[in-house]
């Protein structure tokens, strides 16, 4: 993994939260968090990405496996929090508003960038690169793949509460960003990262040639 230059000391910080609660429903009930890859948690991987990256601190909303993701994930980098969402199950939406509750409590954090557990693609370079956008001035901002947007999302503090508000079910900030998407800046990410996500057994399948493992 390739490692970019964290943030700068001075000025508000870019958290990372990672989202990783889900149960894994159609991949037969496997936790996607508890999936090892590179000889490592596939949650642990995704923790150590937006690190690289350039985020500080980092939190984890876990749900499903939670406890056996506790005793199983590598030991954690000073800043990186994990939180357990008793509600995960009530979609990605109610796992967003619990990653950002437990940010809003951290002094010092000026903006936020959502990753997927699911999207092992995605490198430390992607999220560097929607950092810089967010360094160059958008409160908005989202990575994309031939124009498409996906993940990583940033959002400036300010509209942490209106994330929040709109967060219902599996939508997680879908509606939010849909409702100003003139003001979110795409940062085209497709020659540094692969957006393929872990939903069915056939995307566990494609994906197995590249590391991932189911667990025990």
């Amino acid at each position: 993994m390739s490692n970019s230059k964290n943030p700068p000391a001075h000025g508000p910080s870019v958290a990372g939260l990672l989202l990783a609660a889900g149960g894994g429903r159609r991949l037969g009930g496997r936790p996607k968090a508890l999936l090892r890859y590179r000889g490592g948690l596939l949650a642990g991987h995704a923790l150590e990405v937006l690190r690289a990256g350039g985020c500080s601190p980092v939190h984890a909303v876990l749900g499903a496996g939670a406890a056996e993701v506790r005793e199983r994930i590598r030991p954690l980098a000073p800043g990186t929090v994990l939180v357990e969402h008793p509600g995960w199950a009530a979609g990605m939406g109610s796992s967003l508003r619990a990653g950002l509750e437990s940010l809003a409590a951290v002094p010092g954090t000026g903006a936020v960038l959502v990753m997927l557990v699911d999207q092992p693609g995605i490198g430390p370079e992607a999220v560097a690169r929607v950092l810089a956008a967010h360094s160059a001035g958008a409160g908005l901002a989202a990575a994309a793949y031939e124009g498409e947007r996906g993940h990583p999302v940033l959002f400036a503090r300010e509209h942490w509460a209106g994330v929040a508000a709109a967060a219902r079910g599996d939508q997680g900030a879908r509606a939010y960003l849909r409702a100003h998407a003139a003001d979110v800046v795409l940062v085209e990410c497709g020659d540094v990262a692969a957006p393929d996500d872990l939903d069915t057994p056939e995307d566990l399948a494609r994906l197995t040639a590249g590391g991932i493992e189911l667990p025990p």
